[in-house]
């Protein structure tokens, strides 16, 4: 999904010599269009797309399909846009000008990630988490995370009673090799802790990071 032809077509054939099949978009309705309508391992996604935001395009594939795998390849580097489109739910950000080596190392890297709606239940005390439909259950009680939250709490609850790092965290919830500056961790926390209640217990770890542990 990428207004630039030239680009499209480079990642198009290098997709295909390693044996996936492509569709192309060019602008923003069409690239919603056809992420809607059809099943796919992997979104390869342009920001800057004519007749609608990528960043719209984003939103909507993912409200419409929570386990559907994006990667964003932009020109736009400000971190506040990078940070929020990983928040949105996007998997990957790949700056442009890219490597093509890199980009495909990536593809690979994702698609052979678990998709989340093939995942089995978290259960820690009271606390269960329904990862094929994205729902947490609170002593049979259902409570609404959002997608960061959601995944926040999956990796806390496959590592109960042990301590995440915040380093970590950055890597597997918002797909981050570096700190961008931010206390997101320590928000993302904070929302998480108001809607567990006393179900688990989300302990901070001093100098190091956070443990979930049941309530």
């Amino acid at each position: 999904m990428e207004d630039d032809k030239r680009i499209a077509r480079l990642v198009s054939r290098a997709l295909e010599t390693e044996g996936h099949a492509v569709d192309l978009a060019y602008n923003g309705p069409d690239a919603l269009t056809i992420a809607l309508d059809r099943q796919f391992d992997l979104l390869l996604l342009d920001l800057m797309l004519p007749g609608l935001d990528g960043t719209e395009v984003l939103s909507r594939v993912v409200e419409e399909r929570p386990g559907q795998r994006v990667i964003v390849v932009s020109a736009i580097m400000e971190i506040g846009l990078r940070v929020a489109c990983l928040d949105a739910g996007a998997v990957d950000f790949v700056s442009k000008p890219f490597v093509l080596a890199e980009l495909m190392a990536r593809v690979r890297a994702r698609i052979r990630e678990p998709n989340p709606a093939e995942a089995q239940w978290l259960v820690v005390g009271s606390l269960k988490l329904d990862v094929r439909q994205r729902r947490v259950l609170i002593a049979g009680r259902q409570v609404d995370l959002s997608l960061r939250e959601f995944l926040l709490l999956r990796h806390l609850m496959q590592r109960a009673g042990q301590a995440c790092s915040r380093s970590e965290l950055l890597a597997d919830v918002w797909h981050l090799s570096f700190d961008p500056g931010s206390n997101v961790v320590d928000v993302c926390v904070r929302r998480l802790r108001g809607k567990l209640g006393t179900a688990a217990r989300v302990e901070t770890v001093r100098s190091v990071g956070y443990r979930l542990l049941a309530g």
